[in-house]
């Protein structure tokens, strides 16, 4: 099995995070999203046997993704792919096509899902598309499937609310081959929008030519790709642990200190608070330094500093540094990027 992850892109919708990294590399209920999002595939049949094809953007993605999964995932196999040039989804799984035979996989890195992958071991159909209902689909795209349960048609950005089966970003494709045929022909049509290739006309392509294609649906569908999103999923992520994440060996130093804890939270172990309320909600990251302060709903990247500040809502990058007016007032909603420096 091929797990295809596409992380090229520019990350505009995360600023300023990711003017120094890459989106699948921000901090998300202390992990990266990448690490959250492989461990998703857990269930994926051999798992043994699984080789990553990862889609890398210049610069951030292909400098420090490689080196991370080396750290991180010494064992797993991967291959690493550039698009230099933003020409869309369908372009990035072309210039991988070396690798994309057989089984695969492919998902956004953006995209979090609660699903069993281990049914794809008996899997006869020739694609699979994960959707979720939702009230209003006008602004994603939808499957639309007739009667005897085939997909029939993909559809962007539907204008009505009849059909609510939104795509969530995962697909099935039982032979990859098929796929970037259908992506050749998209190219030599010309079926782009704005210069960019949509994987949905690619899929649209191979519908035409009688693949058959199936839903599967998820309950939980989680989102990395905007601040609110990622709070949003930093929430559910620790309510679903059901356990303070915190390491036991730090809570006398943490009493000591004069700390409250309100879970469901995750405080790394080399945390250091001192007259602090932490949570619920919130992450605190390696080596940061927190005190006098009121941390909640918030997600605190390694090696950030907080003085003297209420803050909810608020996603501080590495290395910053916050000096607020005192725990007690109003609680602050803060974007603050890597590096950078805040006093209130």
């Amino acid at each position: 099995m091929k797990i295809v992850i596409p992380t090229a892109g520019w990350g505009t919708r995360m600023r300023p995070h990711t003017w120094s990294k890459p989106k699948p590399l921000i901090s998300v209920a202390g992990k990266t999203a990448l690490d959250q999002l492989l461990g998703t595939f857990k269930t994926v049949p051999e798992p043994r046997n699984v080789e990553y094809v990862i889609i890398l953007g210049p610069y951030l993605g292909e400098q420090q993704i490689p080196p991370y999964m080396q750290q991180h995932y010494p064992d797993d196999k991967v291959h690493y792919i550039l698009q230099s040039v933003m020409k869309g989804q369908s372009d990035a799984l072309w210039l991988a096509r070396e690798y994309l035979s057989g089984p695969m996989l492919m998902i956004f890195s953006d995209t979090l899902i609660e699903t069993d992958f281990s049914f794809l071991a008996d899997e006869k159909a020739d694609g699979v598309a994960w959707v979720k209902a939702v009230p209003d689909p006008r602004r994603f795209g939808v499957a639309e499937v007739d009667k005897e349960g085939r997909v029939s048609h993909l559809i962007e950005k539907p204008q009505s609310l009849e059909n609510n089966l939104v795509l969530v970003g995962c697909y099935y494709f039982r032979e990859g081959r098929e796929l970037v045929s259908a992506i050749e022909e998209q190219m030599r049509r010309g079926t782009a929008l704005k210069g960019e290739f949509f994987l949905a006309d690619a899929i649209n392509i191979m519908l035409e030519r009688g693949a058959h294609f199936r839903i599967q649906k998820v309950d939980v569908w989680l989102d990395t790709g905007t601040i609110e999103a990622t709070l949003e999923t930093n929430r559910y992520l620790l309510e679903r642990l059901h356990v303070d994440r915190l390491e036991p060996a730090n809570l006398p130093i943490f009493q000591r200190a004069n700390v409250k804890v309100v879970p469901p939270v995750f405080i790394h172990a080399t945390a250091e608070i001192a007259n602090s309320t932490i949570g619920p909600h919130a992450s605190i990251g390696a080596n940061c330094k927190i005190t006098d302060s009121k941390i909640e709903d918030s997600i605190l990247e390694d090696g950030t500093t907080v003085n003297a500040a209420a803050l909810t809502g608020s996603f501080i990058g590495r290395q910053a540094k916050v000096e607020g007016r005192g725990a007690e007032g109003q609680p602050m909603t803060l974007n603050v990027g890597d590096d950078s420096v805040i006093k209130l």
